[in-house]
């Protein structure tokens, strides 16, 4: 029972991680990278479609990501979203090929960068903090039922911490990298 739910709550710090690297891979950094592409939608038919489903999204250089829709009837709505979104990138086309230059950031920009991943880094850890926090109150519960004995109860609670340090430190190291992503030049 007790070995059940501090399973559960492994997979969901790995949640946490897989979200970190995702949210971390949107931000923008002085290279191109398509992971910034991932939140555009583009209104297709009428209907919100992810730009993944749309195009084939290349990086032929470090600072040039190109589109190639599929439907080459797309390319102005694709344009549109693009301009609509906050990435700040202005598209530019020949009506087949989308060419987004990425402009090398600003000294002012890569601090802001910094501050927001900073900001995204400490809210994953408070998430991991909440799945220790249910995770130890289940184990209190069934300490209390008397379904799981004081010492045995208190060497989950260690494992449990354990874990929790691990993912913390993990987030840690992530940031670490994109820090330093940002900060280069």
């Amino acid at each position: 029972m007790v070995k059940e739910v501090i399973k559960q709550a492994e997979e969901k710090m790995k949640g946490v991680i897989a979200a970190t690297k995702r949210e971390f891979a949107a931000v923008r950094t002085g290279r191109a990278n398509p992971a910034i592409l991932d939140r555009v939608t583009v209104n297709y038919y009428g209907t919100a479609t992810p730009l993944s489903q749309l195009a084939n999204i290349a990086t032929p250089e470090p600072r040039l990501i190109t589109i190639q829709p599929w439907d080459r009837t797309a390319v102005k709505e694709i344009e549109k979203a693009i301009l609509q979104s906050d990435l700040g990138l202005t598209p530019n086309s020949d009506g087949q090929i989308i060419r987004l230059a990425i402009p090398p950031l600003t000294g002012e920009r890569r601090k802001e960068l910094v501050r927001l991943v900073r900001k995204q880094a400490e809210e994953m850890r408070v998430v991991i903090r909440g799945i220790r926090r249910e995770v130890n109150d289940a184990i209190k519960g069934l300490e209390k039922d008397g379904n799981l004995p004081q010492d045995e109860a208190r060497r989950q609670e260690k494992v449990v911490q354990e874990m929790t340090d691990r993912y913390i430190q993990e987030v840690d190291q992530l940031l670490a990298q994109k820090e330093q992503e940002i900060m280069e030049v």
